[in-house]
């Protein structure tokens, strides 16, 4: 049996990146490991995941949660700065 951090290391996410995933998606961290793992792999899929983050960042913002806003942009900036293919993705 695959424990969590064993799908975490298998999605090629970290735990944040995939906790931002579950959030947006009101799904079971383990689930949204297996999302993020699929949307990681397809050639739109990491411009997709950084569009779910920006989201999760203004949800924060329109609810009040300038801290959580905050916690979303650094998980937003470690996404980008690890997967520059969503950029690429995205121009194109």
């Amino acid at each position: 049996m695959l424990s969590f951090e064993d799908c975490v290391g298998l999605s090629d996410l970290d735990e944040e990146e995939i906790a931002a995933i579950a959030e947006h998606e009101h799904v079971p961290e383990i689930v949204a490991a297996e999302m993020g793992c699929w949307l990681v792999h397809d050639p739109k899929g990491e411009a997709r995941i950084e569009h779910i983050i920006e989201d999760d960042i203004e949800m924060a913002k329109t609810h009040g949660h300038p801290q959580e806003a905050r916690h979303w942009k650094e998980v937003l900036d470690h996404f980008a700065a690890n997967h520059h293919h969503a950029l690429e993705s995205e121009a194109a």
